[in-house]
């Protein structure tokens, strides 16, 4: 694949022609959930099955993130970029065609992979062509989009799958796929790539040890925590990826050849403590919707495209505040935002919580909202920032895989914790049905009987604490960054045509 030779590298029409696709698969992690109910009218299956649609999606894309940020080192960016945007973009059609839901997982988890080639390309770009010192600004377009996609993944199905059908939101991913791929190709540049070798085993022993691990949090609760079939354990699943994945960075440490992960990339303090920062992050997000749509369905009797709509505040003003602070870190030191927004995102959580009551006026709920948005765009861009700022380029594509499967495996870290939570709360606070019985299988898709919405606001009230305390624990993490160094940077053009350092 090749392009005709641009005579300057334009940073920002790069990073928006990379943002749409970016925007695109995140939504695809949320977008969903809120259209499982029409999928499992429209074909005929159970709520055991229809769960494997956004499953094996999220087991597809977290699982290749560290070999695909690798590959773009080796490939060029926008190379692997462009092979993952066609896969999504045809995986969607498919999806939308699916006459079955057995069609569908397959079609999702083809889909997940193009999201894998396409993630840790759009960050190592952003590394690889702005200076240090206007990272910043980028960084936060990154960090708003990440943090806006979440939120409007739910707005966004809900409004389709009410207007014109669960398919469409498959569909709609094809003209902003197109439109996504021409603006690439003619906007984002040719990078320096590393002809070295690639390392097999270490492909084998991180696919197969964060497939392990992945799978075993994230279906965790499905199997309650026990035998999924005959001696196999969830349990055994996650100790053996967890041994795997050590045995993955024994043989990172020792290859001669050049390495999946280097480890040298864990020496920049920075570096370390930005992957242990995101991992909060994604938990913490991935956390609050749950208790939130909850309540607002089944206490408040909203559509779930009306619940979705109570986060407007925060998707409104983190989209409009990301740009703002990215553009002040690139003069100021980006820990002081972090830790901003990371101890107000654990204040919004704690408010949310403290406000949630049966009675409580639906409008008061948009403050904690709009707080939340404050904390989204003071988070993201400045944490992206600190932890990628000191990557050599050659290694771009690597951080840009470490982190992004960090925050995926918090992701689906704070989807198993939640669930189990709110299971574990609604046992303790609902009254016994017949037999015995409590907790989330007793809840069905409406509202609650009056007499069941004190328990259970209180059940969700609490869980909401979970992800208030590890975003704290991700603000105590922020204060051990260090000031940033002012780095030393070359033009791309210069790099292009330079060698790339060899590694290891």
């Amino acid at each position: 694949m090749s392009t005709p030779p641009a005579t300057a590298v334009r940073p920002w029409p790069a990073l928006w022609s990379l943002v749409i696709g970016f925007f695109m698969i995140l939504i695809d992690t949320t977008i969903v959930s809120v259209a499982n109910p029409a999928i499992m009218r429209g074909l005929h299956t159970d709520i055991n099955t229809v769960i494997w649609v956004t499953s094996a999606y999220l087991l597809a894309y977290a699982v290749p993130l560290l070999i695909t940020g690798r590959l773009g080192d080796r490939f060029g960016p926008k190379n692997l970029y462009l092979i993952g945007l066609t896969i999504f973009t045809l995986a969607s059609l498919w999806c939308g065609l699916s006459g079955s839901v057995e069609v569908l997982i397959i079609a999702r988890t083809v889909q997940g992979l193009g999201a894998a080639l396409m993630t840790p390309q759009t960050m190592a770009v952003i590394t690889r062509i702005f200076p240090p010192d206007r990272r910043g600004a980028a960084m936060g377009l990154w960090g708003a989009t990440a943090g806006v996609a979440t939120l409007v993944g739910p707005i966004l199905g809900g409004v389709l799958v009410d207007g014109v059908g669960w398919e469409w939101i498959f569909f709609i991913n094809v003209p902003v796929g197109i439109i996504g791929f021409i603006m690439v190709w003619r906007n984002v540049p040719q990078l320096a790539t590393s002809p070295h070798r690639f390392d097999i085993v270490g492909v084998f022993l991180s696919a197969v040890g964060m497939f392990l691990l992945v799978f075993g949090i994230q279906e965790g609760a499905t199997y309650n925590w026990g035998t999924i079939t005959g001696p196999i354990s969830v349990w055994g699943l996650i100790i053996a990826g967890i041994v795997v994945l050590a045995a993955f960075v024994g043989w990172q440490a020792i290859t001669k050849s050049e390495p999946l992960l280097p480890l040298d990339l864990f020496k920049d303090r920075n570096f370390s403590v930005g992957n242990l920062v995101i991992t909060t992050v994604g938990f913490t997000i991935t956390c609050m919707s749950l208790p939130l749509v909850f309540f607002y369905q089944t206490v408040r009797g909203l559509t779930p495209t009306q619940s979705a709509l109570m986060l407007v505040p925060m998707a409104v003003i983190s989209a409009g505040l990301a740009p703002v602070v990215g553009k002040m870190i690139d003069r100021v030191n980006p820990k002081w935002f972090a830790l901003f927004g990371l101890t107000v995102l654990s204040v919004s959580l704690l408010w949310y919580s403290l406000l949630m009551t049966p009675d409580q006026p639906l409008w008061m709920m948009l403050f904690p909202s709009a707080l939340l948005g404050f904390a989204n765009g003071f988070m993201w861009g400045p944490v992206s920032n600190m932890t990628t700022r000191n990557l050599p380029p050659h290694k771009a594509g690597a951080g840009s895989g470490v982190f992004n499967t960090t925050r995926q495996i918090g992701a689906v870290l704070g989807s198993a914790s939640i669930a189990a939570l709110i299971q574990a709360r609604l046992t303790a606070e609902m009254p016994a049905a017949p037999g015995g019985a409590s907790g989330l299988s007793e809840i069905g898709g409406g509202e609650l009987p009056v007499f069941l919405h004190e328990p259970f606001t209180t059940a969700m009230s609490q869980t909401l604490l979970l992800p208030a305390a590890v975003a704290l624990l991700g603000a105590v993490f922020v204060l051990f960054f260090q000031k940033p160094k002012k780095a030393v940077w070359e033009a791309p053009e210069t790099r292009a045509a330079a060698p790339v350092p060899a590694e290891g």
